[in-house]
């Protein structure tokens, strides 16, 4: 966890002075900030390659492993090597990173990974997602980190893998992980499924019992467990890729708790949709304490919210309402659709709405999508909708987009932007808010909230966190996974627009209720559940 004195923050930062004080509810949304390519000052150098294997995946995951509180940046490399580098940026300054060699990381045809403490010993631990096994990895501290495939009954398989996602069940002390895999590379030349099942692996005591099928196959890119109906129970979301097997669909398991894991069906409220599935992200976009799902597709992606409350998993678009199709470029003269892939909601410019980013790029050369697809920053509104602003941002780029990471890399409280992208070098943007590289200015107020349980499952996974301003309040679920092969694990930034304080409560996954706790802008609050 991170912490510094405020006074430090006010040196690093110019702030723009606030007229409101206490807890305010914000009632205007601020534009784009100012976020500037610093990836070759920065020192990154790393693209992801590769042939057609490699068309998707290309994640990143960030995390602190060096214990200075700012995030490393793992990249996976596809046909090249996968590469971790460490954060030096001081707090406000220019983005600054270095590779380290000896990591135990440097692997070749990954495709994504995310951070998770697997053994709860508060030293992170890596998911490897791979075109061939997939490998976990043990922190040891210092961003040293050992395989623990065999110590811990781990059946890496030997898939193309682009998804995950983790829960911790009740009772367990590790946590359940589901692994969701695309496209059976042996049907080129055998008579196999065309989409390889995704697999779930659930804990023996220390250890993991045998992978559990998620079948038939249908091509998957993206999964994550989710207590959608806020029943105790995280449900497993999976987007599948139509254009491998048009009988697929998108599909929700009941796994948790099941001798025999099994999908929802149509009786149990559940709709038939098939899209062209790569990227989820979830938020309770319409404040009524339930999360939204947002899906990426080629053309139109998707926002789903319940149709009929909590009671079953019936849900409709609200896309087109909301303003987040997504679905053409919003710059040039291009019109054939996009190609969407890692999506994440967070506030990019700190006014208490939250915003959303994606990720957009063609396949590689599909001539019915288009080939100039810059990627999204869409600003969260008062009234829920949203509004394009990155051409406004600066972060306007033609690269083939894959994974992302929307992270907070120098500690100052406005969120940066990470992007990996497919042949092209990635890139790292720095956000300025409303100043520039030379002068940032603040944006807003924030918090960051940090949760501990002290115990088994430490970054309480499955918990929901409430941040009150005012009337207004914003409802986050904490979970690990979704994204397109890219993963985070840190402390929770909120937004409070003119607010220079929240009120912060935790339900925590056991289903018990923290009191509300005051918190001041600028501040980083770890919060446990004795208060």
């Amino acid at each position: 966890m991170r912490r510094w004195p405020i006074v430090s923050l006010l040196a690093a930062v110019t702030l723009v002075a606030s007229s409101c004080g206490g807890s305010a509810e914000p009632t205007e949304s601020l534009p784009a900030p100012t976020l500037v390519d610093e990836t070759e000052a920065a020192g990154v150098v790393h693209a992801y390659t590769g042939d057609w294997h490699y068309f998707e995946g290309g994640g990143v995951a960030a995390f602190d492993c060096s214990g200075d509180g700012n995030p490393e940046l793992y990249f996976a490399g596809g046909a090249s090597p996968a590469a971790l580098y460490e954060n030096a940026s001081d707090i406000g300054g220019p983005l600054r990173f270095s590779e380290l060699s000896g990591s135990g990381l440097e692997l070749d045809a990954v495709t994504g990974a995310y951070p998770i403490d697997i053994d709860s010993d508060s030293i992170t631990d890596l998911a490897v997602l791979r075109l061939g096994e997939n490998v976990v990895f043990r922190g040891l501290g210092g961003c040293v980190f050992e395989r623990a495939n065999e110590a811990w009954g781990i059946d890496g398989g030997d898939e193309w893998t682009g998804g995950f996602s983790a829960t911790w069940e009740p009772g367990a002390i590790m946590p359940t992980l589901a692994f969701g895999n695309y496209v059976n590379a042996d049907a080129l030349t055998q008579d196999v499924d065309l989409c390889s099942a995704n697999v779930l692996l659930k804990p023996d005591g220390a250890t993991y019992s045998e992978p559990i099928p998620l079948g038939p196959g249908w091509c998957t890119l993206s999964v994550l467990f989710s207590d959608w109906d806020r029943n105790g129970t995280a449900d497993l979301r999976v987007t599948n890729d139509r254009q491998y097997n048009t009988d697929g669909e998108e599909v929700l398991w009941q796994v948790v708790g099941a001798n025999v894991p099994t999908p929802y069906t149509r009786d149990e409220g559940w709709k038939l949709m098939r899209i062209w599935g790569m990227g989820i992200a979830s938020h309770d976009v319409t404040g009524d304490s339930y999360p939204e799902v947002f899906l990426t597709n080629q053309g139109d992606s998707k926002l789903q919210t319940l149709a009929n409350g909590p009671d079953r998993p019936t849900y409709e678009d609200i896309a087109i309402r909301r303003g987040v199709t997504a679905h053409k470029p919003y710059v040039g003269d291009q019109t054939l659709p996009s190609t969407g892939w890692h999506a994440e909601f967070d506030d990019v410019n700190n006014d208490g709405f939250v915003d959303l980013y994606v990720a957009k790029g063609n396949v590689d050369a599909m001539a019915t999508f288009t080939d100039a697809d810059p990627n999204n920053l869409l600003l969260g509104q008062p009234d829920g909708t949203f509004v394009e602003g990155g051409e406004q941002a600066g972060i306007v780029s033609f690269d083939k987009t894959r994974g992302a990471a929307v992270v907070d890399l120098n500690a100052d409280g406005l969120l940066d932007l990470v992007e990996v992208n497919r042949i092209e070098n990635v890139r790292l943007w720095r956000n300025v808010g409303s100043g520039s590289q030379d002068q940032p200015a603040q944006m807003g107020n924030w918090i960051e909230i940090t949760l501990d349980t002290g115990a088994v499952n430490g970054h309480g996974v499955g918990s929901w966190i409430d941040v009150r301003m005012g009337d207004l309040v914003v409802t986050r679920e904490v979970t690990i996974g979704g994204g397109h092969a890219s993963g985070q694990l840190g402390p929770h930034h909120f937004g409070l627009g003119p607010s220079k304080s929240a009120d912060v409560r935790v339900t925590w996954p056991d289903g018990t209720v923290s009191d509300w706790v005051s918190v001041d802008a600028g501040e980083q609050r770890t919060v446990t559940p004795a208060g």
